[in-house]
């Protein structure tokens, strides 16, 4: 599936076959054999990960809304929502680090070093995913997010599209271990970040279905079909993107969406 098929509606496929962050767990054949076992959670209260993943998100949150209005390159786009609406978001916010696979998504960098990605391709992916997702039954939709501010909105989104969620860390062997109890075989899974959702995004891989995820300027996609281009670490960014993704699923079953932007908010 790449850029070049038009027929996969938009899918984009990688190059390459190589994770910017290895895995947890053991490998395919190991998960085979062997139920996981859940004996230290990378995620866990008060260790180094939780914390520094915590610091992390509040950086970027602290990077927040900017009045400079500088945010895409098709200022006549017909936008879901008002481009003040991302903008007040942050949803256009990346980090200071670019890769070449994002490269296409970046509309500028500004003077602090971040790069700004273009609102009016992720208003456009965000209507694509929708297009896509719309031809799965709901329940063989799997969302994951194991980043911090991702949780909430990833549930929500879950819950309004009738979905499933996995939230926090992703036990290995959840998509290729039938022994597991947890084992779930859905057809397409929906991550927060390709680099904290790498064991999800490593599963969906070997069982071979596609994967659609949030990603941000530093993030690599040799293992996406669909890129959402988008600040995948800002608390309200992944409100505004859960929201309206699934609003826009909704709304291409012929359900009416009922959900605000405010069922989407997790408190801090």
């Amino acid at each position: 599936m790449t850029d070049n098929d038009a027929t996969q509606e938009g899918l984009d496929a990688a190059e390459e076959e190589v994770d910017e962050e290895p895995a947890e767990g053991a490998g395919p054949a190991a998960e085979a054999d062997v139920e996981p076992v859940d004996e230290q959670p990378a995620d866990a209260e008060g260790s180094p990960a939780a914390e520094a993943e915590e610091a992390d998100d509040a950086a970027e949150e602290d990077a927040g809304p900017t009045l400079d209005d500088d945010v895409m390159s098709d200022e006549e786009a017909d936008l879901l929502i008002p481009v003040e609406d991302y903008l007040g978001a942050g949803v256009h916010i990346g980090t200071q680090q670019k890769t070449d696979d994002m490269e296409r998504f970046i509309h500028r960098v500004r003077t602090d070093g971040l790069y700004v990605l273009d609102v009016s391709k992720t208003d456009g992916r965000i209507r694509t995913a929708a297009d896509f997702l719309a031809n799965y039954d709901p329940e063989q939709i799997l969302v994951t997010s194991s980043r911090q501010y991702g949780r909430f909105p990833a549930e929500k989104f879950a819950e309004a599209v009738g979905a499933r969620a996995r939230t926090g860390r992703f036990i290995p062997g959840t998509l290729t271990n039938p022994k597991y109890d947890g084992y779930i075989e859905p057809d397409v899974l929906v991550v927060t970040d390709p680099i904290g959702d790498a064991q999800a995004v490593k599963e969906a891989i070997t069982v071979g279905i596609p994967v659609i995820a949030m990603c941000d300027s530093n993030n690599q996609v040799s293992n996406v079909d669909l890129v959402v281009p988008t600040n995948n670490k800002g608390r309200k960014a992944l409100s505004v993107v859960y929201w309206l993704l699934a609003n826009e699923v909704l709304d291409r079953r012929g359900a009416e969406p009922s959900y605000s932007l405010e069922d989407f908010e997790s408190t801090v």
